[in-house]
């Protein structure tokens, strides 16, 4: 029987397209085909439906009442009425009767106190037999009550042009029916004269006929019912003003979209006050508007209301002298409206459909379904899903027929309706159907899930064009639903959405192109009973007890059949993805030692035998407040004037807030009365000034931030001292004290000295230039510059330049000065004396000492926190004066020339919003009024880690050749790794949706990129998701990537991009055999161990033939340069014989004398910093990119000296630190020191830096950037200008000009290993950056530090500082001696005394040029090549020793 029913039902081809492709909301069988099913026994849609439904109708008693209702279908339908649910037995009812449309007559409404038998809900019933039922919406019948006056209209005076309001209260249902009389007349109504919709009466602008006796009736059936009568009097105009009042105000309304709305307002006095409208504020525009009608005495009228119209109205009232208002709020509600409504479905039996229905309203409307007019029960084959829509599960032909969708709120319902027609099916087509399918097994059966396999019918062994229907019941039950295999010969299918402990009966039916075949035999499944687990607690709350700690409590939650043995409480602070867990016995816990003022989220899991349960929904809790618990950061004081100080700071450090931060509380005292301390509150802006303070007057400061619940801690008292006088401004700046002018080819650069006297306001500097005036162009700079290059001039030219500074009053006296620039063809000046860096500040005369001792410690992933010492500071380190100290930092990347900066006023800074695990460099420059210093050494930290904060990058994943259950996963590190990675775990999973611990894990160790996973099942999609892990924790996770395994061997998996990796394919190193993945094998290991092994031996081999052949050609390259160096030195006559001087031989030696000690050099601290004194008092720019193509060809020509030379001493080879060593000429006459701090680190292990101190040929001292490494050996630009200091010293023999320059630009560096060397290991590079070129540890002290004056020098450290770019001669006797003081932290040194080389005078420059261009003799070139040839016997013997 159940086999035929079968081959009937699927006896179309049509019905095997449609089983084949599922379509849960019936789509494909909707109303618009009613000509779609060919195959099958085609019935149309037949048109049933409402052409008009009773409405909601206001009667009185007696009266008669019609309810309208009319059904179209072309078979006449049958009529029938409800009352409350209940049909209507009309036939013997003598009072109510059934009119021919089919409407429902009414005759004298019955209503009583006690007997109200008419009033109620009415339906209209239309049915159509062997085609079905519809319904009508319902309509409610108000019968209106007995007349009855609330309130009567009371006798009033109205003086003339007022308004009065007459009350005539009743209940809503007969305010319809109330009217007035005057005088037992009829009152008219117009705009002057109007009824409210509650019945009272309101009479604007009254005259003398309005006086009279006022009655308001009741007109509902039956006898009229009157009020008491009132008398109104019209009393003449007011000759006093009179106070302006409501007497009657505007009340809330509710209304339906379309109705009319009233609010009335009426309002007297004298004058007599004119009404307006606001809605939401905004002004109501009545005049000229459709809708807003303004009424007798103010009152408004809105005619057919929207939902736009809901809102706050305001009545104003204004009399001139004095204005009134008052507000009423106006609520639209919106009956049901369908936004989609139920659509015709054809069907067949067994299938499921889903009539959809969508509707609006307010409030929110529900929806129910009936069918063929009765109410749809929900059960396990009808369900309402999507809130609104109808699933009808496993049809059966009595589902044919009506589905209405009734949607209903407080303010009225709708219905739409659809039509279900269920088909029969034509006799399948002629051909071989086939036979039932065998074996048919439950091969996994769960709770809520059973899994079918079976085997091809005997009449088709193949099956691969067989399709399945799988058809299934409840045992018992008489309707089954059928689920249809996805592809043609699959032989399984998952029946899914099934109830546990319940049986279920089966059974297979498979078909061909010609239609379905036999029914397999039923198979009874009985699915697997459910676990009892406990469900989520209810009426969880969390409530903050204290800054600290939340109290969470909880109801004990429904078990089913296992006692709760106990409850885990989840908490997580927001914003954090790990969450701590607590186990608890009761009811409720608290939780301590959170953090302050920070929300937290909490949950709770009741736990039984079964385990654990559902979880409740997350609750979320603020801790409470409480006073900060840390003090503002970085307070920094700025000396205004002579009376006010600018206070500037941060706010505490985050997390330590405990609350909104409401303000910042400032006190502040003298010094010198600790006592008396004033206290100011200021907002929340992050600065204050405080004014009123006395001149020349020492004042600390502290700053602490407020909460609600009070002050949190304060910083620490900083001390600022405010100015004895303010700077005058009432005249012009004096003169300028020096200028100075350096003519390049295209250029000049121009540097000066403030005027002297400094009380006098400076805001800028002019400056004036052209050929021959001084007038043709002119520059503003702001007034800390000290120098300016100008730029594009014409070679060979003469310029006249002027400097003046200026104020707000004007500009000061000038000062000239005149240079003539170079010509094109003038090489011997390489055009390298600034580098953009035209507002860099120069300090004065007597530069402020840099910072000394930087030190950088790490406190977090984000912070570090940056100390320094001042050896201009008292011995106790007290800042006692207005200076302030500028930080500044930046990460050491080569491309990163970017720096942060930030001021202090302590010797200490807190440098936060830092990126985790990122070395920094630091470094401190100090600034009192107009001087600053260079910046100081450099100190460095690398910030701690911290977890990855994103996933690993492009996971891919690809078969193994060969292989078919083994893949290989690759991917790539985090790109915010935060730290150093330490392994990686891969999660994969046949099901994505599947909770995360549900997932296989496969651990990775280490930072490898790929991983292998082996034991898979074939033609299975699986997912794939990486998480990278550092020391500090686990990473998020990827997203999924979908990878499904080949059907066989040799087969390609789908989802992600095959990559042929061929059949000799070897995982990396590593790992171990393992059933989910061994990373190689240990063939793969030794087979690459010597593959490794030798690719090692072949590089060395290489290297070493390199460096023999570079050896050889560089030895060479040096004995010509050295020769034609000193054959310059021997060639020129300037002052005395130049034959005389001979290239200082002290260098070869230095080696020996650096052997000895040089293991016992001490580096006591080495996060200290040792700062010499700067070499050139201008601060250095980072050099641009128009520079480094220049300089990289330089490099490369150098590189080769550089690698030999420094490593062929004995100290190179053992890797040993040369310390700082120096060239003498035969008689010094003074101790002299050129050391420079290093200005910028770019790179660990490649450091930009040089310094060149200017010869007698030049008039400046400066900087340029170079790119040779720190760590191997000092630069070529150091070396020669460092030989080229000590060689320019004042003495009896000095060294021509050109002689020096040439040298300087090819010298070796053989020629000054000793003298400046960068000490800095190359092994040390990496972790302590070289920070100081000078470290006074040498033996060789007196270079560096002398103790006392050698005998015939002149040290005087009282005498006036000369300018650095004063012009003198250059045989002037007395040279200018700057002291400065070298040491690390916590130490003091003796000042050390500095010379700095006098600028020559244009006629001496000019000289000096003409005696560069003699020529040098054979003979004396080849002399001194024979001199240099001894000197490299002597070398070589003490390098091979």
């Amino acid at each position: 029987m159940a086999a035929g029913r079968a081959r009937r039902l699927l006896g179309s081809l049509w019905i095997a397209l449609l089983l084949g492709q599922p379509d849960p909301a019936g789509a494909a069988a909707r109303s618009g085909s009613q000509s779609l099913l060919t195959g099958s026994l085609v019935r149309t849609f037949t048109p049933f439906y409402f052409l008009v439904e009773p409405t909601d109708v206001l009667s009185v008693r007696g009266a008669s009442v019609i309810m309208n209702c009319s059904a179209y279908c072309e078979t006449a339908p049958k009529i029938e009425w409800k009352k409350d649910g209940t049909f209507l037995n009309l036939v013997s009812d003598d009072r109510r009767q059934l009119l021919p449309d089919g409407s429902l007559l009414i005759n004298s409404v019955v209503h009583s106190k006690h007997n109200k038998p008419d009033e109620g809900y009415y339906q209209c019933v239309a049915t159509v037999e062997s085609l079905g039922t519809i319904v009508s919406r319902t309509a409610k019948l108000t019968v209106a009550g007995l007349p009855r006056f609330s309130s009567q209209p009371e006798a009033s005076s109205v003086p003339k042009g007022s308004s009065a309001i007459l009350n005539c209260e009743v209940n809503a249902d007969l305010a319809p029916f109330v009217r007035w009389e005057q005088d037992r007349q009829p009152v008219l109504l117009d705009e002057r004269v109007y009824k409210l919709p509650s019945g009272a009466l309101i009479v604007s602008n009254a005259t003398d006929t309005d006086g009279g006796l006022y009655r308001c009736v009741i007109e509902s059936g039956g006898t009229p019912k009157y009020s008491d009568e009132a008398e109104l009097k019209v009393l003449p105009d007011p000759e006093e003003p009179q106070d302006l009042m409501f007497v009657r105000q505007p009340s809330s309304l509710t209304k339906l979209t379309g109705q009319s709305a009233v609010f009335p307002c009426v309002a007297v006095g004298f004058p007599v006050p004119y009404i307006r409208w606001t809605r939401n504020e905004e002004e109501l525009i009545t005049e000229g508007s459709g809708r807003y009608l303004l009424l007798a005495g103010g009152s408004l009228e809105i005619s057919e209301v929207t939902e736009q119209d809901a809102g706050t109205y305001t009545c104003i009232a204004d009399s001139g002298n004095d204005t009134i208002e008052a507000q009423a709020e106006l609520t639209v509600q919106v009956p049901p409206e369908f936004l989609k409504r139920p659509a015709n479905i054809y069907a067949h039996e067994s299938m499921d459909i889903v009539f959809e229905c969508e509707v609006t309203g307010k409030p929110t409307p529900t929806v129910k379904w009936v069918k063929n007019g009765d109410m749809v029960i929900p059960s396990d084959y009808f369900k309402i899903i999507k809130e609104h829509n109808l699933q009808v599960l496993g049809l059966v032909k009595s589902d044919e027929g009506f589905y209405q969708c009734i949607a209903e709120n407080d303010v009225g319902n709708a219905q739409a309706g659809a039509q279900l027609i269920i088909l029969d099916l034509a006799p399948a087509t002629t051909g071989p159907l086939p036979s039932a399918p065998r074996d048919v097994v439950a091969t996994l059966v769960s709770t809520r899930f059973i899994r079918l396999t079976w085997r091809t019918p005997v009449s088709d062994p193949q099956g691969d064009n067989l399709t399945y229907s799988i058809f299934y019941t409840k045992e018992g039950i008489n309707r089954e639903r059928v689920e249809n295999t996805s592809r043609p010969g699959e032989t399984q299918v998952m029946i899914q959405n099934l109830m546990p402990e319940t049986v279920y009966v089966f059974r297979v039916v498979a078909q061909n192109k010609h239609g379905p075949g036999e029914s397999s035999a039923p198979l009874k499944v009985a699915t697997q009973p459910e676990v009892q687990l406990p469900g989520p607690a209810p009426n969880i709350r969390a409530l903050a007890t204290s800054p600290t700690s939340v109290t969470v409590t909880w109801e004990t939650p429904l078990s089913g059949n296992g006692e709760i043995q106990n409850y885990k409480l989840y908490y997580m602070e927001k914003g954090q993805d790990t969450e701590q867990d607590v186990d608890v016995a009761g009811l409720s816990y608290t939780i301590n030692g959170l953090k302050k003022y920070t929300e937290y989220s909490f949950r709770v899991v009741a736990y039984n035998k079964h385990g654990p349960g559902v979880s409740t929904q997350d609750v979320v809790v603020r801790t409470l407040s409480d006073v900060p618990s840390a003090p503002p950061q970085n307070l920094t004081l700025e000396v205004r004037n002579s009376k006010s100080i600018m206070l500037h700071w941060q706010p505490p450090p985050a997390g330590t807030h405990s609350g909104q931060i409401t303000g910042y509380k400032i006190r502040y005292r003298k010094v010198s009365r600790k006592s008396d301390v004033t206290e100011s509150i200021g907002g929340t802006q992050l600065y204050q000034l405080i004014e009123g303070l006395e001149r020349g007057t020492e004042y600390s400061f502290r700053v602490a931030a407020l909460t609600v619940n009070g002050t949190g801690p304060a910083t620490d008292w900083v001390s600022a001292e405010t100015f004895e006088s303010d700077l005058d401004e009432t005249r012009v700046p004096e003169v300028p004290s020096s200028l100075h002018v350096r003519p390049l080819v295209t250029s000049i650069v121009v540097s000066w000295t403030p005027p002297e006297n400094q009380n006098i306001v400076v805001r800028g500097y002019a400056i004036g230039y052209g050929i021959g005036s001084p007038h043709a162009q002119t520059i503003k700079v702001d007034y800390k510059q000290r120098y300016y290059t100008i730029e594009n001039l014409d070679p060979s030219s003469h310029y006249v330049i002027t400097l003046k500074a200026f104020n707000n009053v004007g500009e000061g006296i000038p000062l000239y000065e005149s240079a003539v620039t170079r010509p094109h063809s003038d090489t011997s000046e390489v055009d390298l004396f600034v580098i953009n860096a035209p507002y860099t500040p120069v300090p004065d005369p007597s530069p402020m000492m840099p910072p000394v001792g930087v030190q950088a410690s790490i406190l977090s992933h984000d912070t570090i926190r940056i100390t320094w010492a001042d050896n201009s500071l008292p011995k106790n380190q007290k800042i006692t004066d207005a200076r302030y100290y500028t930080v500044r930092w930046k990460t050491n990347i080569p491309a990163n020339t970017k720096y942060k900066t930030a001021n202090a006023t302590t010797l200490s800074y807190l440098v936060t919003g830092l990126k985790p695990n990122t070395l920094y460099e630091f470094s401190v420059m100090v600034t009192k009024g107009r001087r600053s210093s260079t910046w100081s050494m450099t100190a460095h930290g690398t910030t701690f880690e911290l977890v990855p904060t994103s996933p690993p990058k492009d996971v891919t994943v690809v078969s193994k050749e060969g292989k078919p259950r083994t893949i290989i996963v690759n991917w790539q590190p985090p790109s915010e790794a935060n730290g150093k990675i330490t392994g990686y775990i891969i999660y994969y999973s046949t099901d994505v949706n599947a909770e995360i611990h549900d997932w296989v894990i496969e651990p990775v160790v280490g930072n490898r990129l790929t991983h292998q996973i082996q034991e898979l099942t074939l033609d299975t999609p699986y997912y794939f998701k990486i998480q990278a892990r550092n020391s500090k924790g686990m990473g998020p996770m990827s997203e999924a990537v979908q990878f499904r395994t080949p059907k066989a061997s040799g087969s390609a998996g789908k989802g992600s991009r095959p990559v042929d990796i061929g059949p000799d394919y070897k995982p990396p190193l590593g790992g171990s055999n393992s059933p989910h993945g061994s990373p190689t094998s240990p063939l793969d290991s030794n087979m690459l161990l010597v593959i490794i092994v030798s690719v090692g031996v072949i590089t060395i081999v290489i290297v070493v033939i390199v460096a023999v052949f570079c050896t050889r050609r560089t030895t060479s390259h040096q004995k010509k340069k050295r020769a034609a160096c000193k054959s310059v030195n021997g060639s020129h006559k300037y002052k005395g014989n130049s034959k005389d001087v001979k290239p200082p031989d002290l260098w070869i030696h230095h080696e020996r004398l650096e052997l000895k000690p040089i293991d016992k050099s001490p580096d006591p601290n080495p996060i200290m910093t040792d700062t010499p004194i700067p070499r050139n008092s201008q601060d250095i720019t980072p050099v641009d990119n128009s520079m480094d193509s220049n300089i990289h060809q330089r490099r490369n020509s150098y590189r080769g000296h550089e690698s030999e030379d420094s490593m062929s001493t004995l100290a190179g080879r053992r890797g040993m630190r040369p310390k700082m060593m120096m060239p003498f000429d035969s008689q010094p006459p003074q101790p002299v020191i050129s050391a420079h701090p290093i200005h910028s680190l770019d790179n660990p292990h490649h450091h930009f830096h040089s310094g060149s101190l200017a010869s007698p040929t030049r008039s400046y001292l400066h900087h340029q950037l170079n790119p040779w490494p720190i760590g191997t050996s000092m630069s070529h630009s150091d070396r020669a200008n460092s030989t080229e200091s000590v060689r320019n010293t004042p003495s009896t023999d000095t060294m021509p000009a050109s002689s020096s320059q040439t040298c300087a630009d090819h010298q070796d560096l053989e020629s000054t290993t000793g003298s400046y060397l960068a000490n800095a290991q190359e092994e040390d590079s990496a972790q302590n950056l070289p920070t100081a070129h000078v470290r006074p540890s040498h033996p060789l002290k007196s270079f560096a530090v002398p103790a006392v004056p050698p005998a015939g020098s002149t040290y005087d450290p009282a005498l006036p500082s000369t300018p650095l770019l004063t012009q003198q001669a250059p045989a002037h006797p007395v040279h200018s001696v700057k002291t400065a003081s070298i040491g690390t932290l916590g130490r003091t040194r003796p000042p050390m005394p500095v010379v700095v080389p006098s600028a020559p005078d244009v006629q001496e420059t000019t000289r000096m040029l003409e005696d560069s261009e003699s020529n040098y003799e054979p003979d004396e070139l080849t002399k001194e090549m024979a001199h240099l040839e001894g000197l490299m016997k002597d070398l070589n013997a003490i390098t091979t020793a």
